[in-house]
């Protein structure tokens, strides 16, 4: 028995040996791709949701440090003035402002675009970056599952009343940010808001696949108007996101040096906000700043259709 924990220790000992030595190298893989776009962004109005925290804050940060107009729509508008302030201060003269968005009631995403578009005539990038992560099972102000609520009807409904700036201001972009996760995920028509069964995992990649199908069908829907939209993979990001696992958030801790930071999660959202060479291509899927695959019920056109369908049904509105 103690020859046994001896060689439990001696190996535990040498796997953290392996690991310090390997560290390095480790992050420099675990970073992932990175923009090296040097587009200026002067004169140009950028929106983020969620950006008072995380990989929205870092895209914020970026997006400011080329120039650009930064609105961050935050739900916490205290929070959302800390972040604010912060980039303010890395950021010589930078035009970041704070304005109130809870994309889990419409009212709220009525009322912040009635606002926006009173006081902003243009709109040159739209993040839609703001999200929820295998949460309790909860519903939104207008009784949507959270997840699907907030990931997916949240942003649908943002983008639709936001979508005339988005034109006058062509050439524009949408990022729509996804995961990975969408692989896991299937669209479940007959019970989209979990009231029959409810897994919080299983929410989260049904939100993310249909982001994914968002950003596919609004691509073909918008086709000649010089607007476009593209999804994105962040990554594994170390990050507040997975506060309602207690399990992810313990693995998380254990495999800290294996995730990214919120800055290297920005990449690839910053990636396709300026690159250059992006200027036309829409309807795709990025990861590490290059273009990713898309699981086969990803790339669905008939489930794309739907989906938009039901969601325009769900949320009262008429998008042709």
């Amino acid at each position: 028995m103690m020859m046994m924990m001896m060689m439990v220790v001696v190996g535990s000992g040498v796997v953290a040996l392996i690991l310090r030595l390997m560290s390095p190298h480790i992050r420099k893989y675990a970073a992932g791709g990175v923009c090296t776009s040097t587009a200026r962004l002067d004169g140009k109005t950028a929106l983020i949701t969620g950006a008072n925290t995380g990989i929205g804050k870092e895209t914020a940060l970026d997006l400011a440090l080329r120039g650009a107009r930064v609105i961050l729509a935050c739900r916490d508008v205290e929070k959302g003035e800390e972040a604010a302030a912060e980039i303010r201060t890395r950021v010589g003269g930078a035009q970041v402002e704070v304005r109130e968005l809870d994309l889990a009631d419409t009212y709220s995403i009525r009322a912040f675009a009635q606002k926006f578009l009173r006081e902003v005539s243009h709109l040159h990038i739209l993040i839609n970056n703001g999200g929820v992560m295998m949460c309790p099972y909860m519903k939104t102000a207008d009784g949507f599952e959270m997840h699907l609520g907030v990931n997916h009807l949240g942003h649908f409904l943002l983008t639709f009343l936001l979508l005339g700036a988005l034109k006058r201001s062509a050439p524009s972009r949408i990022i729509v940010v996804s995961s990975l996760a969408h692989y896991f995920g299937w669209i479940r028509f007959h019970d989209l808001h979990s009231q029959g069964s409810y897994n919080s995992g299983l929410a989260y990649c049904q939100s993310k696949l249909a982001n994914v199908l968002f950003t596919r069908e609004l691509a073909r829907r918008l086709t000649g108007w010089n607007v476009t939209v593209n999804s994105v993979h962040p990554g594994t990001v170390r990050s507040d996101l997975v506060r309602h696992s207690t399990l992810m958030s313990i693995m998380f801790a254990l495999f800290s040096m294996f995730l990214k930071t919120p800055k290297e999660g920005a990449q690839t959202s910053n990636y396709c906000a300026v690159a250059e060479e992006l200027e036309s291509i829409t309807g795709k899927h990025f990861s590490d700043c290059v273009p990713a695959s898309v699981a086969p019920q990803g790339r669905c056109d008939e489930t794309a259709r739907k989906l938009w369908e039901v969601s325009c049904d769900l949320l009262g509105i008429n998008w042709n």
